[in-house]
């Protein structure tokens, strides 16, 4: 491990959450091909087995625990109540990835079915985000991935995504052991919804049961 190597290290140790990489090179001096380097070296220490990993994403560096041991984790640590994941909120979250910015009705086009409520959830759970409205009539909100996104599914940048299946599995295997996932969403037809908050101004279309 080099002098670099160790700074860095310490540095994200001490942080406890994601850094920019430009920054951490401005601050130590560093050109692009020693910190590469060092950074290098740090991903091969914290990889595989280790209880820890380094997360390289959108160009920040944060050290995170191995999702392997994520049960241990929480038997020992007792976290807040354990966040849900539907399959329907899984493959809104995949078409959100693999088409953002993306308004909800353009993920209701694909899906076939009101995605309101998992559109919702995805905000609360800091994966999806607005990111602004597109220009055309009654200017919707456009809808994207966050960085916690990026860590939580171990990917490094938007345009490393697979295709949709393969991402659609991905995420489905990692959610596993990271979430509940529930193989039923929540009854949505048969009744007419509140327009949560952050939808508050687009139109909502209100579909039945049989999503017609």
């Amino acid at each position: 491990m080099s002098l670099l190597s160790n700074q860095i290290e310490a540095i994200l140790f001490v942080s406890g959450k994601e850094i920019e990489e430009k920054f951490i090179k401005e601050k130590l001096n560093a050109d692009t091909k020693d910190f590469d380097k060092a950074v290098q070296e740090l991903t091969e220490k914290y990889s595989g087995s280790s209880g820890i990993h380094l997360l390289r994403f959108n160009k920040k560096l944060q050290f995170a625990t191995n999702p392997t041991y994520s049960t241990e984790v929480e038997a020992v640590l007792n976290p807040i109540k354990e966040k849900e994941l539907t399959n329907a909120m899984l493959e809104t979250l995949a078409i959100i990835a693999y088409k953002q910015p993306v308004t909800r009705l353009e993920v209701e086009e694909i899906r076939a079915v009101d995605c309101t409520y998992s559109v919702q959830n995805l905000v609360r759970l800091g994966l999806v985000e607005v990111v602004g409205r597109r220009e055309t009539i009654g200017k919707p909100l456009l809808f994207a991935t966050t960085d916690d996104f990026l860590k939580r599914f171990s990917i490094s940048d938007v345009t490393d995504l697979p295709d949709y299946e393969t991402l659609l599995e991905k995420l489905k295997e990692i959610s596993n052991t990271d979430f509940s996932v529930k193989t039923v969403e929540k009854p949505m037809f048969d009744k007419v919804e509140d327009v949560p908050d952050f939808l508050e101004g687009e139109q909502v279309t209100k579909v039945d049961a049989d999503g017609e």
